[in-house]
């Protein structure tokens, strides 16, 4: 309610002032001004407004306007004859409205050649009511000069507003396409990390049930052997391992359901991947107050490839390399096809990774990243992405220092582990 007076009061404001600064384009029977073109904007602007009610306060504020500048312009002043003069543009503005209600204009955003037609048709019919009103005080003919000219303002000033009004429709086009673009890079960056989570827990239940089915079996021997009180231990430690196993398929189910319902698994151009994952580590970066450059390359033929999987992989090989870098570096992402294998190489001229942690940095729980306060950093590690990679035949591989002193990861991955939907 409180945004629909400030808009009444905003156009009973506006339009009047905008009445005035206006020209006569034949002898002065013709008053063309900016109050008409404000008028129609603000309809087909603001959907909170009712036009009906907006012809009617527009009407009257502009009346009263023109009346109090003619009593501060005139010595004698006369509230009937100001009256007279003026009160014709009250009904200009009420039928305009009421047309613009009739035509249901603000219906027809999507067909803009017909909103500028109806606004030609509003603007003639409304001026002449206006003229016949003022003819019956100062008896102005309606000459066909006057039909004309009032028929190239309307056309005029119609599809002028029109084409304002369709730069600001485009421009909120745009700003929306922005912001759904930076949700769905949102939401593929958090889907992404489950679905290596994913991959995690389903290893995990695999080992529970491998578990399980060895404590049983520990079970059944001692219970051979008369040992009851460790086989009663063992039959415990395997119902417990099988309630881990129900309780990480129940979240393994839960995360399916997630996938499917956001609709992620669906394949994507791999130049839109990359920008994609380009495009949230900039972000990312920015947050922690780095200058990072990045640098892409895209050899050969690629399918529409699996969003999912080679966003998880990729991305998190290069948040890796903005965390490593410093304050200032370059991160360079090369992808190429060699015959049904998918290469992929990130690469950063971060400090790099010492010599007597390489044999480790694939080891589950091994991190050299810590915060202030001293925790080890709880992220996906390259023990996960590379169980990932190899669960769907593919390698992860640190690279030899090159001549630049760069740290570099390859990936390379079955092409077709990437296009068969999972």
């Amino acid at each position: 309610m409180r945004e629909k007076l400030l808009a009444y009061l905003f156009l009973m404001i506006v339009v009047p002032i905008a009445g005035e600064l206006k020209f006569y384009p034949i002898d002065g029977d013709i008053r063309v001004s900016l109050g008409t073109p404000v008028f129609f904007f603000i309809l087909l602007f603001s959907r909170k407004i009712h036009p009906l009610i907006a012809g009617i306060l527009a009407g009257t504020t502009v009346v009263l306007f023109r009346i109090f500048l003619y009593g501060i312009q005139v010595d004698s002043f006369h509230l009937f004859d100001a009256f007279v003069l003026h009160f014709p543009v009250f009904f200009y503005y009420l039928i305009f409205s009421l047309l613009f209600y009739l035509f249901k204009m603000n219906t027809w955003h999507e067909k803009p050649f017909f909103i500028g037609l109806f606004g030609v048709i509003n603007e003639i019919i409304a001026s002449l009511v206006e003229i016949t009103c003022r003819y019956s005080s100062s008896h102005m003919p309606i000459t066909f000069t006057t039909l004309v000219t009032i028929g190239g303002i309307a056309i005029i000033r119609s599809f002028f507003v029109l084409g304002f009004f369709n730069i600001l429709i485009i421009r909120e086009t745009r700003l929306a396409e922005e912001q759904q673009r930076t949700r769905n890079e949102q939401i593929l960056l958090l889907i992404s990390n489950l679905y290596v989570e994913m991959i995690q827990l389903k290893k995990s239940t695999k080992n529970a049930e491998e578990l399980t089915s060895a404590c049983y079996g520990l079970y059944r021997d001692l219970k051979g052997l008369e040992n009851h009180h460790q086989a009663q231990a063992a039959l415990k430690i395997a119902g417990q391992m099988h309630e881990i196993k129900k309780d990480n398929q129940r979240i393994y189910a839960g995360l399916s359901k997630l996938m499917v319902k956001e609709n992620l698994s669906d394949n994507m151009d791999l130049k839109e991947i990359i920008e994609v994952i380009i495009t949230s580590n900039k972000r990312y970066g920015e947050m922690l107050e780095k200058s990072i450059d990045y640098q892409v390359n895209i050899l050969g033929e690629h399918p529409y490839y699996r969003t999912v999987i080679l966003f998880s992989l990729v991305n998190n090989l290069v948040s890796n390399a903005v965390e490593a870098i410093i304050e200032k570096g370059q991160i360079e992402l090369a992808v190429s096809r060699v015959d049904d294998m998918v290469h992929i190489m990130v690469s950063d001229n971060g400090p790099g990774i010492s010599e007597k942690n390489k044999p480790f940095i694939f080891e589950p729980g091994f991190t050299t990243k810590f915060d202030q306060a001293g925790i080890a950093s709880n992220g996906i590690g390259l023990s996960y992405i590379k169980n990932v990679i190899e669960n769907i035949g593919g390698e992860l591989q640190l690279l030899d220092a090159d001549v630049r002193n760069r740290t570099s990861f390859e990936i390379r991955l079955p092409v077709a582990s990437l296009i068969e939907r999972g």
